[in-house]
């Protein structure tokens, strides 16, 4: 079971130094198949730097030490005014020791700053490329619908089922949603058909955890500093979550695992908060862009790079296999190296079919971030019969964005006449309804 780690215990974040300092090309190179410039240098001076001012705070310690030892002799031997020499020697000893740990300590600073805005090296089997153009399509299942009638967008077809985005937005503003009646409790029976479909097959532990959580816990996933702007911060300093991949992942914060407990799988279905900064003009209609939306999180925790590997299939088919329930087509698209997530290593996203759109559209992400959300929360393992501890591999996946979900499901089960089928998976949540009406 996880346990404590002692307080007193240090850690790395973000990026190995060692690892950096022994191949810097190396890291360069793979920061540029992320679109960013060399960075080595940079790093690699405030490492020179650090280590320095050690190495000079060692040995000004130990002057320090036998400053005392030889104030010690002056005064035995009543040498008094030796003995005034030597304190004031040792008193600008220990100010320039002063000195340097507080030298040492503004690098250390501006290190761990540079190094929490970089973010995780691909996968080598990642494909290059800067943009979404350069993602690869792994493959395609289902057959988009026919239909003798031109099919409509979802936020048609839904007002009249309940969608109120007019009542929404006297209450809280643009890119929120007021759904009502038989709409509502679909959008309820998605999220309640998923999170039991993870519990029941995928073996995941399903957990209730906080919407509002510490500055910490949002670093520890990758979301800060660079997502700032994209999240909502209360007065008080907490964050409310963008996704429950934060509170999940969290879970192993500051802990040391049993090896022989992982795997570890958590599931959630929670509202998410997003601000959605920089998307202006992006998706303004309907429920595919919300500031508050639910979804259903899938997050791993376990051991090595081997282990997160085969976990990654299996957590993108346990998505998948709620799209194949739902009998929604989709493909799974393995994205470039340049238009992955800050903290992924590698990553899939399913993108489910809309007719309305005539566009396949992302509904799910799901993410190996190797052991780089591991070091910034400090979370580790460890193997009986082993010294020392071992950093944890997280995984995390959309399974699935509750609102996406309705919105294809709405699109892909239209009818003629306006109305709308219920996929059949959903009868038990949905009380015998079996088709959205127009009111």
């Amino acid at each position: 079971m996880p346990r404590a780690r002692p307080a007193a215990i240090a850690f790395d974040i973000m990026h190995d130094i060692k690892v950096i300092r022994a191949d810097p090309v190396a890291f360069d190179a793979g920061l540029a198949r992320r679109g960013m410039a060399e960075q080595s240098e940079t790093l690699l001076k405030f490492d020179t730097d650090i280590r320095g001012y050690k190495n000079t705070e060692e040995m000004e310690a130990a002057a320090v030490k036998e400053a005392a030892r030889e104030i010690g002799r002056a005064k035995a031997a009543r040498d008094e005014a030796l003995a005034d020499e030597l304190i004031q020697k040792a008193g600008l000893r220990e100010a320039m020791s002063g000195a340097l740990v507080t030298m040492r300590l503004t690098a250390e600073a501006a290190l761990s700053d540079h190094l929490a805005s970089l973010p995780n090296i691909s996968a080598l089997d990642v494909p290059d490329g800067l943009d979404e153009s350069g993602n690869v399509v792994v493959h395609t299942r289902g057959t988009p619908p026919a239909f003798d009638f031109t099919p409509r967008e979802h936020d048609t077809l839904a007002l009249k089922f309940g969608y109120d985005p007019d009542t929404a937005a006297t209450i809280a503003g643009a890119r929120f949603a007021v759904l009502k009646g038989p709409l509502a409790r679909l959008h309820r029976a998605l999220g309640q058909f998923m999170i039991d479909r993870h519990v029941e097959t995928g073996g995941f532990t399903e957990v209730a955890p906080p919407l509002l959580v510490l500055e910490k816990a949002v670093f520890g996933a990758g979301q800060l500093p660079k997502f700032a702007d994209d999240l909502f911060k209360t007065t008080d300093g907490r964050y409310l979550i963008s996704t429950a991949e934060v509170s999940l992942t969290n879970l192993v914060r500051e802990k040391i695992v049993d090896a022989a407990d992982l795997p570890l799988r958590f599931t959630a279905l929670t509202p998410c908060f997003r601000s959605e900064a920089g998307s202006a003009g992006r998706d303004t209609r309907g429920l595919i862009r919300q500031h508050q939306f639910d979804k259903v999180e899938l997050v791993a925790i376990v051991a090595d790079a081997e282990a997160a590997a085969a976990e990654h299939e299996r957590m993108t088919a346990h998505a998948e296999a709620i799209l194949d329930a739902l009998k929604l087509p989709y493909r799974r698209m393995l994205l470039c190296a340049g238009d992955m997530g800050f903290s992924a290593r590698k990553t899939y996203d399913l993108e489910v079919w809309l007719p309305g759109q005539g566009a396949y559209r992302e509904i799910s992400s799901c993410s190996d971030c190797g052991d780089f959300q591991a070091r910034r929360m400090d979370a580790r393992y460890k193997t009986k019969g082993e010294k020392g501890t071992r950093f944890v591999h997280t995984l995390n996946g959309s399974a699935l964005a509750v609102g996406r979900t309705l919105v294809a499901v709405i699109e892909n089960y239209q009818r003629a006449d306006g109305s709308v089928a219920v996929p059949e998976v959903l009868a038990p949540y949905m009380g015998g309804v079996k088709e959205l009406v127009p009111g």
